[in-house]
């Protein structure tokens, strides 16, 4: 082959017009080409031409973004791989988390603890009762100062976020690591609610992500003004308050739709430390916080420079005492009741009570001021008043001195023994047996069994009147009409007129040594005011829902008579008798007829004063807790001045009217002068009925028991022998006696005796047969 017979040397090709250089060279030996020398793969043993040198190769460059940016972009690199895997964890963990929660189909808002309204006749609110201790609110109806307050301080970016504000979030974490500690919070309101609502205040891992979660859902579901709304309504604001309603009457006692800018902002900067910040404990910190409230608010846009120096002044200084104001025993006294009447409170309710606001201030007045000026130099720490209409609803109710200081209620729950103010249920039960305000009775020493019941000045008058024996409340003439009536008789009169503890049989109920409260006591005189009424006391008028449906209304327009006119009429006379002329002239009413009894337990440990006018009865009762002896305090003292002071205070600007009856007697025809001449302004005298014979047939009638008409009255409900006293803090006394007056141990009834006399006039034998034969 042609191939063959050339030589074995290749000529290299080569570059022409240009100088061979080193670095330029371009050559390839054997063993860089791909087929290679035939003869070197023969084996040829002739050496190889000489190679050039190898071209010297460049050095490769630094790659770009070396140095400082090369730096900067590995670690914006590792920043964006870090935040991938965070964003995978947290993810995880929300996973994680949610899958412990219950499906979000199940979430449903719970329920608002029911709150209890409290208002009085005028429909002002006297108190609120429940968890939450106050009503739920609109943002309509709560003063606009309240959530612009809120959104200011704690949320300010509440109507742009999504439940969870990334950028408060960044801000909070930046200010607490410039500070060095916790400064501020990076929860939303959706995220504090959430919280509220769901989830425990415990601050773990958990508990947070399902917080964001819960947050998301509200979002979704509501919108901003219900979450707003939801939240002002259920947030901790201190002193058992939760919500604006609660906390707005609890520091300034009006409602949080009065609430001015000042006051606001101290709502607003006691959630940071609703305990802490509270104006009832440091006036000084809430104000502090509340300027800081203000500046946000004034930063926002919210309020004008104007606006926060008027502010600024209307800022409170203090808070009022935790729950003060005689109302809270009303308060108490009306939750006490409520479940009765309409069973287990489910739903927001309103009670309208029979509560007279102004009397009540008034009613708490008086009691201070007789304690405040003479309560300390005789002894006498505590008082209570009930004051009472015709049919039975309470006007006012003072439980104590001071609520904040004590809640014990002693007007309702307290049992003490009334001394003489029982005196006139044994006079109106002899005057059931025929007896009248002018039948003579001896008022001498006697002796009834080892009993010897004396009169508080240890005097005694001889004969007299029943008008002037309950006037000047002689204990030895009450002692005889229990004898001549019998207890048991006097019993069912007093349970029939509303006394509903349990009265002992004995000759001493003459003297009031049962124990009663004073509303059972007060509420019973108010059948001798009303003409013969039995005046059930009741609180409570109507319940009713928030949406208006009535759930409850008190039926007690239809009273039951349980006294006959007349002798109402009697008694009103007599009683009158006792302000009149007699133990209570301390309790006189200028231009007004008044009536009532004073009462006195053993060595003063219990004082009282029950009288009423035509418009109100009213009963007071002074002493001490302990049962620690007063000096010498008796019911026409201290408590008469206090019946006095307050009845003034509730018929100022009424046109007197006279009592039932007019309150006159024809005479007294022990002395031959009338026992009460009081007639209304421009009217007539009027004559009472006149008083029945006092005929034998008359007299063994009712010795006897032939005057059924007791038996036509119902019979009040009478306590249980094995049921509590309630007295409370007040140990009962041993023994009571009539206006102050002392008597040996009281025994079982025993026969009327013929002791020795020791007034001037000579005493007049009361046994049946002297009365048959007329002496």
């Amino acid at each position: 082959m042609a191939g063959r017979g050339r030589s074995g040397d290749r000529i290299e090709p080569s570059f022409s017009g240009r100088p061979a250089r080193d670095d330029d060279e371009f050559s390839l030996d054997a063993d860089d080409r791909i087929a290679g020398n035939r003869s070197a793969r023969r084996g040829s043993s002739k050496p190889p031409k000489q190679r050039a040198a190898p071209r010297r190769r460049r050095e490769p460059r630094e790659r770009e973004g070396g140095g400082f940016f090369g730096f900067l972009r590995g670690v914006v690199y590792w920043c964006v791989v870090l935040f991938i895997w965070a964003g995978i964890g947290v993810a995880g963990l929300v996973v994680y988390y949610g899958s412990r929660m219950p499906s979000a189909s199940t979430w449903a808002i719970p329920e608002r603890p029911p709150n209890v309204k409290i208002t009085a006749v005028d429909g002002s609110v006297i108190a609120n009762r429940g968890a939450t201790g106050g009503e739920a609110l609109s943002l309509e109806n709560m003063s606009p100062y309240i959530p612009e307050a809120v959104i200011a301080i704690e949320d300010r970016r509440f109507y742009s976020h999504f439940g969870v504000d990334p950028l408060g979030l960044g801000r909070a974490i930046v200010t607490n690591f410039t500070a060095g500690h916790m400064v501020q919070g990076g929860s939303t309101l959706t995220q504090q609610l959430a919280k509220n609502l769901f989830l425990s205040p415990e601050r773990t891992l958990e508990r947070k992500v399902q917080e964001v979660l819960l947050a998301l859902w509200l979002e979704q579901k509501y919108t901003k003004d219900q979450i707003l709304a939801m939240y002002l309504n259920r947030v901790f604001f201190g002193s058992n308050a939760y919500g604006v309603e609660a906390a707005s009457r609890r520091y300034f006692n009006k409602s949080a739709r009065d609430v001015n800018l000042g006051e606001a902002a101290v709502l607003a900067g006691l959630l940071k430390a609703p305990s802490r910040l509270s104006p009832a404990r440091d006036a000084e910190a809430a104000n502090a916080r509340a300027q800081l409230v203000l500046a946000a608010m004034r930063e926002q846009g919210f309020i004008t420079d104007s606006e926060v120096k008027t502010a600024m002044s209307q800022t409170p200084a203090s808070a009022k005492s935790y729950w003060s104001g005689a109302g809270h025993y009303v308060a108490d006294m009306v939750m006490d009741q409520l479940p009765g009447l309409i069973g287990d409170i489910k739903e927001d309710v309103i009670v309208d009570t029979t509560i007279d606001k102004s009397l009540e201030k008034k009613a708490e007045q008086s009691l201070v001021d007789v304690l405040d000026k003479e309560g300390g130099k005789l002894d006498a720490s505590q008082a209570a008043l009930v004051s009472i209409d015709g049919t039975g609803a309470i006007r006012a109710l003072v439980g104590g001195r001071d609520y904040a200081a004590s809640q014990f209620n002693r007007a309702v729950k307290a049992k003490r023994q009334p001394g003489s103010s029982f005196k006139p249920f044994v006079y109106a039960a002899a005057l059931e047996k025929g007896l009248t305000p002018f039948s003579v009775f001896n008022d001498a020493p006697i002796r009834i069994g080892d009993w010897t019941p004396e009169n508080y000045e240890k005097k005694y008058n001889g004969e007299v009147t029943l008008a002037t024996a309950l006037a000047k409340s002689l204990n030895t003439v009450a002692a005889q009409l229990v004898m001549y009536d019998g207890p048991d008789q006097v019993i069912k009169l007093a349970h029939r007129l509303g006394i509903e503890s349990e009265l002992q049989p004995n000759a001493s109920i003459a003297l009031g040594t049962s124990e009663v409260s004073l509303m059972e006591l007060t509420a019973s005189y108010a059948a001798f005011m009303n003409g013969g009424y039995k005046a059930t006391p009741h609180v409570i008028r109507r319940v009713t829902t928030a949406e208006g449906k009535v759930l409850y209304e008190n039926t007690y327009d239809s009273p039951p008579r349980v006294l006959s006119e007349q002798i109402a009429a009697e008694m009103d006379a007599m009683m009158m008798g006792v302000i009149e002329n007699g133990t209570g002239k301390s309790a006189k009413i200028p231009g007004w007829q008044a009536a009532g009894k004073t009462g006195t337990t053993q060595n003063s440990r219990d004082a009282l004063f029950v009288g009423f006018t035509s418009n109100l009865t009213t009963g007071v009762w002074f002493g001490n807790d302990d049962g620690k002896p007063m000096k010498k305090v008796t019911g026409g003292g201290l408590p008469a001045k206090a019946w006095k002071e307050f009845m003034i205070a509730a018929h100022k600007g009424l046109s007197p009217a006279p009592l039932f009856g007019n309150g006159q007697l024809i005479g007294d025809q022990n002395n031959g002068q009338p026992m009460a001449q009081a007639v209304p302004d421009g009217g007539q005298p009027v004559t009472a009925e006149a008083p029945p014979s006092t005929t034998i047939g008359g007299i063994i009638s009712g010795v006897f028991g032939g005057d059924e008409s007791s038996n036509r009255y119902p019979q009040a409900p009478v306590r249980q022998q094995n049921a509590p006293s309630g007295n409370g803090p007040v140990p009962p006394s041993d023994v009571a006696e009539g206006d102050g007056s002392g008597y040996g141990n009281v025994v079982p009834p025993g026969d009327v005796g013929t002791p020795q006399a020791t007034s001037s006039v000579q005493p007049r034998r009361t046994t049946l047969l002297d009365l048959i034969m007329g002496q």
